[in-house]
Formats: structure tokens, C-alpha cells, sequence
């Protein structure tokens, strides 16, 4: 049984010496690494999924996301964005860190923020009531944690996410798919399956 939790609602390289020739570029643009395909996100009972492009940095619009606040501010970083013709969307945001015990860091610090953001999101708005949602843990690579998060509103407004924090080495992959309505419309075990996907295409 999953758990569950109630809050009371993201080169260059210097080379010298005489030999003009052995100059390189001065910059080299990271590769992204790998990213779902729309095929890879759990299936949407009336609409089929569109997938836009991988876009370097992190949306902007992360800056206020409760449940996301360490992905802000990484330079090596990229997103993806998809969509049904409804109400149900799904980004991939990917960050390359300098090595792994940063990545391991980040990893932490986003399963902290997705645990906790239940009460924020309540302080943040008093009329609204949210619950979190433990799905647990993935064996792959170096791991990977699957949760959710609903919200609803005094007036009925209500919204469910699925997010999802993985780890390849030095590089983290956060999946975070959306619906209004609520946990039992959300397909837990279909975006564990998209979860492994996302971790094992990164590199």
C-alpha cells in the first residue's frame, strides 16, 4: 500500500602552448542528455500525447513551483514539454551537474522539497487543502522515487500531479505529470514505468 501524507493543502577548455593549430573552440555547448518520447508517457484514455522540443534551461515558471524549489539556477540544464488535447500534461526537467556527489545533493534536496510541499502550498493558501502521496522507490541506476500531490480548493477546484525525482551519475531527471480531478485518476503504476524510462534514456 502506498503511503500516504497529509499536511493539515539543471566547455570550455583552455589549451596553451606555442602551437596556434592545437587552439579549439573557445565554447562547446553540453549535450543534452537523453529525453522521453511521447510514446514513453502513460497512456491518455481520449487524447494521444504531442511532445514539444528539448529547450535548454529550466522554465521559468519553476521559480514558484512549491514542490520544486532546488531546480532553479542550474546552468546545465534542459526541459521538455508535453500535452494532450485536454486537461493532462506532463515536463521532463534534466540538470548535468559537475559530478556526482552534486547530483547526489540535488537528488536530496528535491525528494525534501516534494515531501514537504503539501504544507507549504497550505500556508501559501489558506483555501486550499493538499495531500501527498508516497508511491516509493525505483531500482534503476542510481535510483529514482515516485510521488504525488493533490490539491483542492474550498470552492472545488482540484488538480493532481505525479512527480518523479531519478539519477544517472552525475546527471538528475524530474518527470512531473499533471490532471485536474484527483489520486484516483492519477495512473501510479503506468508513471513508475515512464520513470524508469526517463532515468534509463538519460545516457
Amino acid at each position: 500500500m502506498p503511503k500516504r501524507t497529509r499536511a493539515g493543502a539543471l566547455l570550455a577548455v583552455a589549451v596553451t602552448g606555442p602551437a596556434v593549430a592545437l587552439a579549439g573552440p573557445a565554447t562547446a555547448a553540453p549535450k543534452a542528455p537523453g529525453f522521453l518520447a511521447a510514446a514513453d508517457l502513460p497512456p491518455h484514455p481520449t487524447s494521444s500525447w504531442t511532445a514539444g522540443k528539448v529547450t535548454a534551461g529550466v522554465p521559468e515558471e519553476t521559480d514558484w513551483d512549491t514542490c520544486l524549489r532546488a531546480l532553479p539556477g542550474h546552468e546545465s540544464a534542459w526541459h521538455r514539454d508535453f500535452r494532450t488535447d485536454l486537461d493532462t500534461n506532463t515536463r521532463q526537467i534534466t540538470v548535468v551537474l559537475p559530478d556526482a556527489r552534486s547530483a547526489k545533493q540535488l537528488t536530496s534536496w528535491l525528494n525534501k522539497d516534494i515531501k514537504s510541499c503539501t504544507a507549504r502550498i497550505e500556508q501559501q493558501d489558506p483555501d486550499t487543502e493538499a495531500t501527498g502521496k508516497d508511491y516509493g522507490k525505483l531500482s534503476v541506476e542510481e535510483g529514482a522515487h515516485v510521488y504525488g500531490v493533490h490539491a483542492e480548493t474550498s470552492w472545488g477546484a482540484s488538480d493532481v500531479r505525479l512527480l518523479s525525482v531519478g539519477r544517472d551519475g552525475r546527471t538528475v531527471t524530474v518527470v512531473n505529470w499533471a490532471q485536474l480531478g484527483g489520486f484516483e485518476g492519477a495512473p501510479g503504476k503506468a508513471f513508475k514505468k515512464t520513470t524508469t524510462k526517463a532515468v534509463n534514456k538519460l545516457h
